[in-house]
Protein backbone atom coordinates (compact mmCIF):
# COMPACT_ATOMS: atom_id res chain seq x y z
CA UNK A 1 0.00 0.00 0.00
CA UNK A 2 1.31 3.47 -0.86
CA UNK A 3 2.29 5.89 1.89
CA UNK A 4 -0.35 8.51 2.66
CA UNK A 5 1.64 11.67 2.01
CA UNK A 6 4.79 13.11 0.49
CA UNK A 7 7.98 12.96 2.56
CA UNK A 8 7.72 16.64 3.46
CA UNK A 9 4.39 15.94 5.18
CA UNK A 10 5.45 12.77 7.02
CA UNK A 11 7.92 14.63 9.23
CA UNK A 12 5.27 16.86 10.82
CA UNK A 13 2.22 15.33 12.55
CA UNK A 14 -1.00 16.91 11.29
CA UNK A 15 -2.37 19.62 13.54
CA UNK A 16 -6.13 19.34 13.91
CA UNK A 17 -7.90 22.46 15.19
CA UNK A 18 -10.97 21.29 17.10
CA UNK A 19 -12.03 24.84 17.99
CA UNK A 20 -12.97 25.93 14.47
CA UNK A 21 -15.53 24.15 12.24
CA UNK A 22 -14.20 22.64 9.03
CA UNK A 23 -16.17 21.93 5.88
CA UNK A 24 -15.04 18.30 5.51
CA UNK A 25 -16.11 17.49 9.06
CA UNK A 26 -19.43 19.35 8.77
CA UNK A 27 -20.11 17.45 5.55
CA UNK A 28 -19.27 14.19 7.32
CA UNK A 29 -21.81 15.07 10.02
CA UNK A 30 -24.54 15.80 7.45
CA UNK A 31 -23.82 12.47 5.76
CA UNK A 32 -24.27 10.59 9.03
CA UNK A 33 -20.57 9.94 9.64
CA UNK A 34 -18.68 9.96 12.91
CA UNK A 35 -15.54 11.98 12.09
CA UNK A 36 -16.47 15.41 13.41
CA UNK A 37 -16.20 17.46 16.57
CA UNK A 38 -18.74 19.35 18.64
CA UNK A 39 -17.87 22.60 16.88
CA UNK A 40 -18.66 20.94 13.53
CA UNK A 41 -21.93 19.46 14.77
CA UNK A 42 -22.95 22.86 16.13
CA UNK A 43 -22.17 24.61 12.84
CA UNK A 44 -23.99 21.89 10.90
CA UNK A 45 -27.06 22.15 13.12
CA UNK A 46 -27.12 25.93 12.84
CA UNK A 47 -27.06 25.68 9.06
CA UNK A 48 -29.76 22.99 9.06
CA UNK A 49 -31.95 25.14 11.28
CA UNK A 50 -32.08 27.69 8.48
CA UNK A 51 -32.08 25.19 5.59
CA UNK A 52 -33.41 21.80 6.75
CA UNK A 53 -32.83 20.16 3.35
CA UNK A 54 -29.05 20.42 3.64
CA UNK A 55 -28.57 16.75 4.65
CA UNK A 56 -30.64 15.63 1.65
CA UNK A 57 -28.53 17.91 -0.54
CA UNK A 58 -25.34 16.37 0.84
CA UNK A 59 -26.63 12.90 0.00
CA UNK A 60 -27.64 14.06 -3.49
CA UNK A 61 -24.07 15.32 -4.02
CA UNK A 62 -22.73 11.94 -2.94
CA UNK A 63 -25.11 9.94 -5.10
CA UNK A 64 -24.30 12.00 -8.17
CA UNK A 65 -20.60 11.37 -7.62
CA UNK A 66 -21.20 7.63 -7.38
CA UNK A 67 -23.24 7.60 -10.58
CA UNK A 68 -20.67 9.65 -12.48
CA UNK A 69 -17.73 7.49 -11.36
CA UNK A 70 -19.61 4.28 -12.12
CA UNK A 71 -20.42 5.52 -15.62
CA UNK A 72 -16.85 6.65 -16.35
CA UNK A 73 -15.21 3.49 -15.02
CA UNK A 74 -17.83 1.18 -16.53
CA UNK A 75 -19.25 2.42 -19.82
CA UNK A 76 -16.59 4.98 -20.76
CA UNK A 77 -13.59 2.90 -19.69
CA UNK A 78 -11.69 5.51 -17.65
CA UNK A 79 -9.09 3.82 -15.45
CA UNK A 80 -7.57 6.80 -13.60
CA UNK A 81 -9.25 9.21 -11.16
CA UNK A 82 -7.90 12.36 -9.50
CA UNK A 83 -10.30 13.33 -6.69
CA UNK A 84 -9.42 16.84 -5.44
CA UNK A 85 -11.17 17.93 -2.26
CA UNK A 86 -11.73 14.39 -1.13
CA UNK A 87 -13.28 14.97 2.27
CA UNK A 88 -13.48 12.36 4.98
CA UNK A 89 -13.88 8.67 4.10
CA UNK A 90 -17.49 7.49 4.00
CA UNK A 91 -19.29 4.67 2.21
CA UNK A 92 -18.75 4.33 -1.54
CA UNK A 93 -15.57 6.34 -1.81
CA UNK A 94 -14.21 7.01 -5.30
CA UNK A 95 -11.89 4.00 -5.35
CA UNK A 96 -14.64 1.66 -4.12
CA UNK A 97 -17.07 2.70 -6.86
CA UNK A 98 -14.44 2.80 -9.60
CA UNK A 99 -12.83 -0.52 -8.69
CA UNK A 100 -16.16 -2.33 -8.51
CA UNK A 101 -16.57 -1.49 -12.19
CA UNK A 102 -12.87 -1.76 -13.08
CA UNK A 103 -10.65 -3.53 -10.52
CA UNK A 104 -7.52 -2.14 -12.16
CA UNK A 105 -8.55 1.50 -11.66
CA UNK A 106 -6.00 3.82 -10.07
CA UNK A 107 -7.15 6.64 -7.78
CA UNK A 108 -5.37 9.61 -6.19
CA UNK A 109 -7.14 11.58 -3.46
CA UNK A 110 -6.20 15.19 -2.60
CA UNK A 111 -7.21 17.24 0.43
CA UNK A 112 -5.66 19.76 2.82
CA UNK A 113 -7.56 18.94 6.03
CA UNK A 114 -5.27 17.35 8.65
CA UNK A 115 -8.15 15.15 9.84
CA UNK A 116 -8.55 13.80 6.30
CA UNK A 117 -4.80 13.08 6.29
CA UNK A 118 -5.14 11.28 9.62
CA UNK A 119 -7.87 9.06 8.16
CA UNK A 120 -6.31 8.68 4.74
CA UNK A 121 -5.34 5.03 5.19
CA UNK A 122 -9.05 4.20 5.01
CA UNK A 123 -8.89 5.54 1.45
CA UNK A 124 -5.95 3.34 0.47
CA UNK A 125 -7.59 -0.08 0.48
CA UNK A 126 -7.11 -0.79 -3.19
CA UNK A 127 -7.84 -3.96 -5.09
CA UNK A 128 -4.68 -5.95 -5.88
CA UNK A 129 -5.05 -4.99 -9.56
CA UNK A 130 -5.42 -1.25 -8.93
CA UNK A 131 -3.80 1.41 -6.75
CA UNK A 132 -4.71 4.32 -4.48
CA UNK A 133 -2.69 7.18 -3.05
CA UNK A 134 -3.29 10.34 -1.03
CA UNK A 135 -1.78 13.81 -1.53
CA UNK A 136 -1.97 16.34 1.29
CA UNK A 137 -2.09 19.60 -0.66
CA UNK A 138 -4.05 22.82 -1.08
CA UNK A 139 -6.33 23.31 -4.08
CA UNK A 140 -4.30 26.35 -5.15
CA UNK A 141 -1.09 24.31 -5.45
CA UNK A 142 -2.00 22.74 -8.78
CA UNK A 143 1.59 22.04 -9.83
CA UNK A 144 2.21 20.01 -6.70
CA UNK A 145 -1.10 18.16 -7.03
CA UNK A 146 -0.24 17.04 -10.55
CA UNK A 147 3.37 16.20 -9.71
CA UNK A 148 2.37 14.07 -6.72
CA UNK A 149 -0.49 12.45 -8.62
CA UNK A 150 2.00 11.36 -11.28
CA UNK A 151 3.52 8.95 -8.73
CA UNK A 152 0.41 6.80 -9.12
CA UNK A 153 -1.29 7.96 -12.32
CA UNK A 154 0.04 7.99 -15.87
CA UNK A 155 -0.77 11.55 -16.91
CA UNK A 156 -0.20 10.67 -20.55
CA UNK A 157 -3.36 8.54 -20.35
CA UNK A 158 -6.93 9.82 -19.74
CA UNK A 159 -7.78 10.89 -16.19
CA UNK A 160 -11.13 11.75 -14.60
CA UNK A 161 -10.61 14.97 -12.62
CA UNK A 162 -13.18 15.20 -9.81
CA UNK A 163 -13.97 18.57 -8.20
CA UNK A 164 -17.06 17.89 -6.12
CA UNK A 165 -18.16 20.52 -3.63
CA UNK A 166 -14.72 22.15 -3.61
CA UNK A 167 -14.82 25.07 -6.06
CA UNK A 168 -17.40 26.91 -3.96
CA UNK A 169 -14.73 27.36 -1.29
CA UNK A 170 -13.01 29.82 -3.61
CA UNK A 171 -14.48 33.30 -3.17
CA UNK A 172 -13.38 34.48 -6.62
CA UNK A 173 -15.15 32.71 -9.49
CA UNK A 174 -12.43 33.72 -11.95
CA UNK A 175 -9.86 32.08 -9.69
CA UNK A 176 -11.97 28.92 -9.60
CA UNK A 177 -12.09 28.89 -13.41
CA UNK A 178 -8.32 29.34 -13.57
CA UNK A 179 -7.68 26.46 -11.17
CA UNK A 180 -9.91 24.16 -13.21
CA UNK A 181 -7.89 25.07 -16.31
CA UNK A 182 -4.55 24.58 -14.55
CA UNK A 183 -5.55 21.10 -13.45
CA UNK A 184 -7.27 20.07 -16.67
CA UNK A 185 -5.02 21.56 -19.36
CA UNK A 186 -2.05 19.20 -18.77
CA UNK A 187 -4.31 16.12 -18.96
CA UNK A 188 -4.55 14.34 -22.32
CA UNK A 189 -7.56 14.12 -24.66
CA UNK A 190 -10.11 11.62 -23.41
CA UNK A 191 -9.81 12.95 -19.87
CA UNK A 192 -13.02 13.97 -18.11
CA UNK A 193 -14.04 16.72 -15.69
CA UNK A 194 -16.62 15.94 -12.98
CA UNK A 195 -18.03 18.94 -11.10
CA UNK A 196 -20.82 19.37 -8.58
CA UNK A 197 -21.32 22.57 -6.59
CA UNK A 198 -24.03 24.41 -4.72
CA UNK A 199 -26.12 26.98 -6.57
CA UNK A 200 -27.82 30.25 -5.64
CA UNK A 201 -31.18 29.01 -6.90
CA UNK A 202 -32.98 29.02 -3.54
CA UNK A 203 -33.39 32.15 -1.43
CA UNK A 204 -33.60 30.23 1.86
CA UNK A 205 -30.33 28.44 1.07
CA UNK A 206 -28.73 31.72 0.07
CA UNK A 207 -29.65 33.25 3.43
CA UNK A 208 -28.45 30.20 5.35
CA UNK A 209 -25.13 30.24 3.49
CA UNK A 210 -24.68 33.96 4.07
CA UNK A 211 -25.23 33.55 7.81
CA UNK A 212 -22.85 30.58 7.89
CA UNK A 213 -20.15 32.56 6.06
CA UNK A 214 -20.44 35.41 8.54
CA UNK A 215 -18.94 33.04 11.12
CA UNK A 216 -15.60 33.50 9.37
CA UNK A 217 -14.59 29.83 9.07
CA UNK A 218 -15.31 27.17 6.45
CA UNK A 219 -16.85 29.61 3.97
CA UNK A 220 -18.64 28.47 0.83
CA UNK A 221 -19.83 30.57 -2.08
CA UNK A 222 -22.93 29.56 -4.02
CA UNK A 223 -22.81 30.15 -7.75
CA UNK A 224 -25.30 30.36 -10.58
CA UNK A 225 -25.94 27.35 -12.84
CA UNK A 226 -24.41 29.38 -15.66
CA UNK A 227 -21.20 29.87 -13.70
CA UNK A 228 -20.96 26.15 -12.98
CA UNK A 229 -21.55 25.40 -16.67
CA UNK A 230 -18.60 27.69 -17.39
CA UNK A 231 -16.20 25.18 -15.84
CA UNK A 232 -16.88 22.94 -18.83
CA UNK A 233 -15.79 25.43 -21.46
CA UNK A 234 -14.15 23.65 -24.40
CA UNK A 235 -15.30 20.22 -23.24
CA UNK A 236 -17.84 17.82 -24.73
CA UNK A 237 -20.64 17.55 -22.19
CA UNK A 238 -22.06 14.11 -21.51
CA UNK A 239 -25.85 13.90 -21.50
CA UNK A 240 -27.89 15.37 -19.87
CA UNK A 241 -25.47 18.31 -19.60
CA UNK A 242 -25.14 20.59 -16.58
CA UNK A 243 -28.23 19.94 -14.45
CA UNK A 244 -29.27 19.64 -10.80
CA UNK A 245 -27.17 16.79 -9.42
CA UNK A 246 -30.25 14.71 -8.60
CA UNK A 247 -31.20 14.90 -12.30
CA UNK A 248 -27.90 13.64 -13.70
CA UNK A 249 -28.73 10.11 -14.92
CA UNK A 250 -31.01 9.41 -11.94
CA UNK A 251 -31.95 5.94 -13.21
CA UNK A 252 -28.92 4.59 -11.35
CA UNK A 253 -29.72 6.34 -8.06
CA UNK A 254 -29.22 4.04 -5.10
CA UNK A 255 -32.44 5.21 -3.45
CA UNK A 256 -34.67 5.83 -6.45
CA UNK A 257 -35.75 9.11 -4.81
CA UNK A 258 -35.13 12.40 -6.61
CA UNK A 259 -34.11 15.13 -4.19
CA UNK A 260 -34.37 18.58 -5.78
CA UNK A 261 -30.91 19.57 -4.62
CA UNK A 262 -29.80 23.15 -5.20
CA UNK A 263 -26.51 21.96 -6.63
CA UNK A 264 -25.64 21.64 -10.29
CA UNK A 265 -23.39 19.00 -11.78
CA UNK A 266 -21.96 17.78 -15.03
CA UNK A 267 -19.39 15.57 -16.67
CA UNK A 268 -17.38 16.78 -19.65
CA UNK A 269 -14.88 15.04 -21.95
CA UNK A 270 -11.71 16.72 -23.16
CA UNK A 271 -11.56 16.38 -26.96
Amino acid sequence: MADVSPASDRRVPPQIDTTVPHSARIWNYWLGGKDYYEVDRSAGDQFAAHFPAIADTARAFREFLGRAIHHLAGEVGVRQFLDVGTGLPTADNTHEVAQRAAPGARIVYVDNDPLVLAHARALLTSTPEGATDYVHADLHDTDRILAEAARTLDLDEPVALILSGILGHLADHEEALAIVRRLLDPLPPGSHLVVCDGTDTDEVLNEAQEQHNEGGASQYHLRSPEQIAGYFGGLELLEPGVVPCSRWRPETSTTGVLTEAHAYSGVGRKP
